[in-house]
């Protein structure tokens, strides 16, 4: 009876997982997405709107304005991207919101439904919107790619165990708040999400290179920017990612500089 009741749950749980498999626009990676859109956003609003009551607005009117302008022209970009191939349903998802918040910290984050934040100290790393643009590119690709819903799937997996993972998602909508504030958890360092993982980040490096193309940008500047980047933190070349979810900053200019000849083909025709 045991060994009926094990091969039950190994089978149910396969079924669960394959019917649960998505696919990333662009780069067409398969994907366990164990919670459903509605629950992501709600999660994730509820945590944005906490946020945002008290964090400090920037009183940079040229900075705030340089946000929204770009903001706006990669969110454009992207719903056109999402209707030429088919996945018009998707823009529902998104009611986008640009902010600039007064932090010194180099950080930027775009949370489910478009809700977009970067921090002064990220902008002052900015000369031009082309480099803006790389950053925006880069969050909104991880909305687009539906990476938080992922990370959640990936927390609930990991807390419930194959064995146990019909019974947990029977009562899916508690155990996705548990994981919620895991994915979402606002910190003391004003950190809104946890790092995703390496292959979350180069993803939408590749995914955020497209969006900015799109939009009328030159994607060349993500090479100048990472630059920028890995100096202000003080990496270097040796740096390893092993115990970091964010890969090597070299790594990841290397990998953008393999993407650049990619992307001739989204800029606009002029």
């Amino acid at each position: 009876m045991r060994r009926i009741t094990g091969v039950f749950i190994v089978i149910f749980t396969a079924a669960l997982l394959l019917s649960s498999c998505g696919s990333v626009p662009l780069t067409g990676r398969r994907q366990i997405l164990l919670v459903s859109d509605s629950e992501v956003l709600t999660s994730s609003l509820s945590q944005y709107n906490e946020y945002i009551k008290t964090a400090p607005k920037s009183t940079n009117a040229t900075g705030t304005a340089m946000v929204t302008r770009v903001g706006k022209n990669i969110a454009a970009a992207t719903e056109a991207y999402l209707r030429q191939n088919n996945l018009e349903s998707e823009i529902a998802n998104f009611a986008w919101e640009f902010n600039l918040i007064k932090s010194d910290e180099l950080n930027a984050f775009c949370m489910p439904g478009g809700k977009i934040v970067v921090y002064e100290g990220l902008l002052a790393l900015v000369s031009k919107d082309d480099e803006l643009a790389v950053v925006l590119g880069h969050e909104v690709a991880h909305a687009v790619a539906k990476h938080s819903n992922e990370r959640m799937s990936q927390e609930l997996l990991a807390q419930t165990g194959a064995g146990i993972l019909d019974a947990a998602l029977s009562t899916k909508s508690e155990a996705v708040r548990g994981v919620a504030s895991t994915v979402f958890g606002l910190g003391a360092q004003m950190g809104v999400m946890l790092p995703y993982s390496r292959q979350h980040e180069l993803e939408a490096d590749y995914m955020g290179l497209v969006f900015m193309t799109m939009a009328g940008y030159e994607p060349s500047y993500a090479v100048s920017f990472w630059q920028k980047m890995s100096s202000a933190s003080g990496s270097s070349a040796n740096d390893s990612d092993f115990l970091s979810t964010h890969p090597n900053d070299a790594k990841r200019i290397a990998q953008i500089q393999q993407y650049l000849p990619e992307m001739d083909k989204y800029r606009p025709k002029k």
